[in-house]
């Protein structure tokens, strides 16, 4: 299963839509294991993991035990079901990580049995939802696991008080957080970072055969039509999410290739809930947020984080830099957002913190 889950991270920047998925199959027993065929599915519409490791073990599937990270689908989707062509290839077993949480594609482990193959599930479980966390929260909260990734000193700051940011971590920790944007299906950020940094905020120090949506939050509609994040060819496409309208700046957006989506709350922001379900409407699995104190703390607060990814760098600038999220403040400690850390390592002088919001600190 092990070598299943490796095959499976292969794909982590191309699968979206679907969950990134491995498969191995093997004959013998426990002692003295076989591995007759291997494959993962690479991109949507292509073959599903299951398929490609029959279609590298040929006649030797028959009788074999099928590893796969994701319990094997049972609908007609781009592709024919899985379970019919582990049914044809006649393998004896199949051994699962985790059950589809996909209503849709779900009950293939029932329909194996019914063709007399034996159905396990559960091995290493927590390793193959760790590799779909998008897709899990995507199926079965109908929203995108939301990743948001802050730079920060010491002292929790991100920023100069005049906005400059550039560069607080060092070359490793950037390009770590590259991995992160190719991963994601979509880069999200506020109306401020585009105007203080002016990024372009695609994927540059991975090699990724996709670039990510690039949505900016911006409730009046105030970018610049010069901005670099709607300029730079070869990106990945821009929507911006705006709370009012002006006919002239969206028929000038709009010029630029810009999708628009108004979604205004009562206040004349931008409906931030809304927004991220509406991502996870249009398939969305994966957001990596990329954005300033504000809309961080607005996020947070609405209960819309799942996961933050933390570099810390060892330098101080001190109370009148830019702090992490703007929050109100708290009477009790009750108030506080609970957090999980679930990894801690050094990217040269850098620290990376990844942490999970606690279920009782969302919406």
């Amino acid at each position: 299963m092990r070598r299943a889950l490796a095959l499976a991270e292969r794909a982590l920047y191309s699968t979206a839509p679907n969950p990134r998925v491995g498969c191995v199959l093997v004959k013998g027993d426990a002692g003295a294991r076989t591995i007759v065929g291997e494959g993962f599915h690479v991109r949507p519409g292509e073959a599903h993991a299951e398929v490609a490791a029959i279609a590298a073990a040929g006649a030797a599937a028959a009788g074999a035990t099928a590893f796969v990270t994701l319990e094997p689908c049972n609908h007609f989707g781009r592709t024919p079901p899985c379970v019919d062509a582990l049914i044809r290839a006649g393998v004896a077993r199949v051994v699962a990580a985790m059950a589809d949480p996909n209503p849709i594609a779900s009950g293939g482990a029932a329909r194996l049995r019914e063709a007399g193959i034996e159905v396990e599930s559960g091995l290493l479980e927590s390793e193959a939802r760790a590799l779909n966390p998008g897709f899990i929260s995507r199926v079965t909260r109908g929203r995108p696991w939301m990743r948001m990734k802050l730079a920060a000193t010491l002292d929790g700051r991100t920023a100069l008080a005049n906005g400059l940011s550039q560069w607080i971590t060092g070359p490793a920790a950037r390009a770590d957080g590259h991995h992160w944007r190719a991963r994601a299906d979509a880069v999200l950020t506020g109306i401020g970072t585009v105007r203080d940094d002016d990024p372009v905020l695609n994927v540059r120090e991975v090699p990724t055969e996709r670039q990510p949506l690039r949505i900016i939050v911006d409730s009046r509609l105030e970018i610049d039509p010069a901005a670099r994040i709607l300029a730079t060819e070869g990106a990945g496409p821009v929507l911006v999410a705006m709370a009012s309208a002006d006919a002239r700046r969206e028929a000038a957006l709009r010029e630029r290739g810009v999708e628009l989506l108004c979604l205004p709350d009562a206040r004349g922001k931008v409906e931030l809930s809304h927004l991220v379900y509406e991502l996870g409407r249009r398939g969305l699995s994966e957001v990596h947020v990329e954005a300033g104190t504000r809309l961080n703390g607005s996020l947070l607060r609405a209960g819309l984080i799942d996961e933050l990814v933390v570099y810390v760098a060892p330098s101080i600038i001190g109370d009148t830099g830019r702090g992490m999220f703007a929050l109100p403040e708290l009477q009790t400690m009750a108030g506080k957002v609970r957090l999980e850390f679930t990894d801690v390592r050094r990217f040269d002088e850098d620290l990376r913190i990844i942490a999970r919001v606690h279920p009782a600190s969302q919406g």
